[in-house]
Order: C-alpha cells, then structure tokens, then sequence
C-alpha cells in the first residue's frame, strides 16, 4: 500500500526542481552566492511578496537594483537620507517610500549590532525552543523597534501566520535544490510552513486541520500534520505542493489525484 509519505516524495522527486520555480520571487536569491547579501536579499523579497507575482518580481527587482555594489555593503555606507532619496516616490500596493526606507534601516541597525539577520535571529533563540517563533520575534522586534514599516513586516507575537517570514525562514534554513539555504545554525525540524491560501487547501485535503481561519494556529495545525510525516522536515514539500494551483498547467485536482490515491 502506497503511503502519503510515498506519494509525498514522488512529488518532491517531480516538482521540487529549479524548472518550478519561475515565477517565485526565491529566484532573486540565486544571484547572490554569499550568505551575507543572500539574506538581505532574501528578506526583502519575502517582505513584498503579496499581491500579484508579476508585481512583486518587478517590484523586488527594482529595490535589489539600486542596492548597489552589493546589498550588504549598500546598507552599511547609505545614510537614511540617501535611502529616503534614492526611493522616492516608491510605492507597492499598502507600502510606500517611508515603508521601504524604514526596512532597509531597520535591516541596516540589525547588521550594525548583530554583523547578520542570522546571528539577530539566533541571539533570541533557546536549546529548547520547539519552533523558530521565538528568534523570528526577536529578529522582527530588532528590525521594527520605533520605526513605521506599515504592513511589510507581520508581528510574530500576535495571530498572524506570519507566511512571508516563515517563507523567508524556509529559504534560509533549508538547503536542497529548490532553496538556496546559508542559515546552518537553525534546524529545518523548528521550520513553520508558510501559509497561503495554496496551502491551506492542500491541510484541508490532507486532513492536517479543520480550522477556518488562515492564522498562526492553523499553520501550526498543518506544521504538526507534516511533522507527523517527517519531524527531521516539515516543510520539505511547501514548494511542490505550492506549485498546484500556482502554475496553469497544476491544479488542486491534480494534487488530489496523486495524494489521496
């Protein structure tokens, strides 16, 4: 008898593949092979990565083209007042020119005092922490503290699923041929799937929960389900069963078809 771990794997041997991921802004981060700019780069495309796809990949193009020589050392030799000028008039659905220069700089304080997002995230990291909740707020409070980012950056402590930081979280932390990886200090085991409305269907389908809203607790809920599968990974499958009902020629049905035979 053929397993949902079974049929899992095909996918993953099928779908987790670099031909899969146009149009996904985790394509920004093959351009930059050092850990340090990868996960700068990486962190702002999560950030805008709501609304269309063709929007974001052309709005993270556009702020990753001006952080130039590099993103790391744009951050560390800009003023705030360069950053304000050099996006004025910036505007991405809810964000705008003050959003965006405040995450830059908020980004910039963490680098100053931590020297990587990844030591922040750790720094407020325990041994016996179950999930990444606890360095991601960390990191989220270092980089928002008394700045005004608007909606670019969801609150860990509170309801929200927070997909765009777990997605983030994701790209960092794993490493396969899908996501880039860099983050070697955190284990994948602690990784929270990045929950979208794709997502959320597949829990549904799968009987990973119940639940009606698309919050933290459901997230957490469809985590659980996969870490029933493989605790070493939970999140190992996110990006082939995301690619049903993202790409035209995948759809849920498919995804039925192969999970539940």
């Amino acid at each position: 008898m053929i397993s949902l771990k079974d049929n899992l794997e095909c996918l993953y041997s099928q779908y987790n593949k670099r031909d899969y991921v146009d149009p996904d802004p985790l394509l920004f981060l093959y351009d930059y092979p050092e850990k340090k700019n990868r996960e700068i780069a990486g962190f702002i495309a999560a950030c805008f990565a709501y609304g269309r796809v063709v929007m974001i990949m052309k709005t993270v193009d556009y702020i990753l083209g001006k952080l130039l020589p590099t993103p790391f050392e744009y951050l560390m030799t800009r003023t705030k007042k360069d950053m304000a000028h050099d996006f004025k008039g910036f505007r991405y659905r809810f964000a705008n020119d003050t959003h965006l220069t405040a995450l830059l700089w908020g980004i910039r304080d963490v680098l100053q005092g931590f020297s990587s997002l990844e030591n922040c995230f750790y720094a407020g990291t325990t041994l016996a922490d179950e999930t990444v909740l606890p360095g991601l707020a960390f990191l989220s409070d270092q980089i928002t503290h008394n700045k005004s980012m608007g909606h670019l950056l969801a609150d860990p402590k509170k309801k929200s699923a927070c997909k765009r930081s777990h997605l983030f979280l994701r790209w960092m932390v794993r490493k396969d041929r899908v996501d880039p990886g860099g983050w070697a200090k955190i284990s994948p085991a602690r990784l929270i799937i990045p929950l979208d409305t794709h997502m959320y269907k597949t829990g549904l389908l799968l009987g990973f929960t119940k639940r009606k809203s698309l919050d933290l607790k459901t997230a957490l809920d469809i985590t659980r389900g996969f870490r029933g599968i493989l605790r070493e990974d939970p999140v190992k499958y996110d990006f082939c069963l995301t690619r049903f009902g993202i790409r035209k020629e995948l759809g849920m049905d498919d995804l039925q078809s192969v999970v539940c035979r």
